[in-house]
């Protein structure tokens, strides 16, 4: 059993417990929150009875082995480095802290301290994105990546209406880039690489984050384009596009399509059934990882994660995005 303690109470931890509930050997063992109403609320749904509103505390806990953080972006690299450094693994959500700096040194904690620290990146740990790698080398050589996300925020309507929530607030290191933007660039890194260069421009809220963003990176031989948003919708597919035919993915940040369509007008359906919901298979490769006394995973390693936030980094100076963190 690995015994799990989460930071933060919020809609995202139930989808994570949605898909850890069906992993075996997942235990919840804990709940953080800033209050202890809050706390035993979520606690009790899970049947859980130990609660804790000190981080600290909780840190120093013999009762978990784990935390999964899901708190603002702005607070993962100190919550993280908190819990490594006493001996805690870490799952921590996406993207893995507010710029590069902040990862190096989590990554370094985590090193120093012999415990797990992984990104819940969910696309790049699905059984579709295992397809597409197996069947990448069917495209021949790789010209084109072309990765959106686009999605309309209901929490845009509040902005509208003069109510900043979190994910319009610099405060927490938010906006569109860190929200959906990184489900385009962390599968790209994982399948491609850095890029050489990193061209981005975006559409900036008066409130000091950006709605929505395109990015070029250009590589020696070929260059992607990713478009993000949350203030618009997308119903585009995204493409990897090679000299013998393109991959195409209904949706890089949960694949459930996937087809090859070649060149000579043949067309080939890779994908398959994904029974499980998409954060189980995080919850999975990284209790896999403590189980098998791995420090870091070969998909959502610290280098990909490293290297997706410096392209984040890079982005973010070509827009003018800047967080507390960055100071």
């Amino acid at each position: 059993m690995v015994r799990f303690g989460v930071i933060g109470t919020n809609w995202i931890t139930e989808q994570f417990l949605e898909g850890a509930m069906g992993a075996e050997g997942f235990e919840l063992a804990a709940v953080f929150s800033r209050t202890s109403e809050r706390a035993a609320e979520f606690a009790g749904n899970y049947g859980v009875s130990k609660i804790f509103t000190d981080l600290e505390e909780m840190a120093l806990s013999q009762d978990i082995d784990a935390v999964y953080i899901a708190t603002p972006n702005t607070y993962h690299a100190e919550q993280a480095i908190q819990f490594l450094a006493h001996g805690k693994h870490v799952l921590c959500e996406k993207p893995l802290a507010a710029n590069a700096s902040e990862v190096k040194r989590m990554i370094a904690a985590a090193n120093q301290h012999q415990v797990v620290l992984m990104e819940a990146m969910k696309p790049t740990l699905l059984p579709n994105f295992k397809k597409i790698q197996d069947h990448l080398h069917k495209i021949g050589t790789i010209r084109k990546y072309f990765a959106s996300y686009c999605q309309y925020s209901s929490r845009y309507d509040k902005y509208k209406e003069g109510i900043i929530l979190n994910a319009f607030n610099p405060k927490f290191a938010n906006g569109a880039l860190m929200d959906l933007g990184v489900y385009c660039i962390y599968p790209l890194i994982t399948l491609i690489g850095e890029p050489n260069q990193v061209e981005a421009t975006s559409v900036m809220l008066e409130s000091g984050v950006d709605g929505e963003g395109s990015v070029i990176m250009r590589y020696e031989d070929k260059e992607a384009v990713v478009m993000y948003s949350k203030i618009s919708n997308s119903y585009l597919p995204c493409e990897i596009q090679g000299e013998l035919g393109s991959i195409i993915i209904d949706k890089i940040h949960t694949p459930e399509k996937v087809e090859i369509r070649y060149k000579d007008g043949r067309s080939e359906v890779i994908s398959v059934d994904q029974p499980h919901p998409p954060m189980y298979y995080e919850v999975v490769e990284f209790m896999g990882l403590i189980q098998q006394g791995k420090l870091e995973s070969d998909l959502n390693s610290h280098q990909n994660s490293y290297s997706t936030m410096l392209v984040m980094d890079q982005v973010r100076g070509k827009i003018g995005l800047v967080y507390p963190n960055d100071k």
